[in-house]
């Protein structure tokens, strides 16, 4: 997944357009992200018994796919796509196809 937990993101399309937020959940099989501040749905939830659960109207973060949001480079600071670089040492690592920055 080019997306990772932490990163910084932007709606690229759909009712949040051009708002941004941080990655907080990320699910590879459906190819799905949770992003703070982005796509509130409001959840009724009813008592259960006696566990001390929240009760009444909650709002909060639905997943939204992932292909609806681009990756914000931190050096440029715009939405970028994603590329991939084999270090020498072997490893595997991002980096920002406009900037050219590596991206932790």
């Amino acid at each position: 997944m080019k997306i990772r937990k932490g990163d910084t993101v932007e709606v690229i399309s759909g009712d949040d357009r051009g708002a941004r937020g941080t990655v907080h959940r990320v699910f590879p099989a459906q190819k799905r992200v949770v992003v703070s501040g982005v796509n509130l749905v409001k959840k009724h939830q009813r008592r259960t018994g006696d566990v001390r659960t929240q009760v009444g109207i909650i709002e909060r973060e639905a997943p939204i796919a992932i292909s609806n949001v681009a990756l914000v480079c931190p050096r440029c600071n715009a939405t970028t796509r994603v590329g991939y670089r084999i270090m020498p040492d072997g490893s595997k690592v991002r980096y920002c196809r406009k900037c050219d920055e590596t991206i932790q």
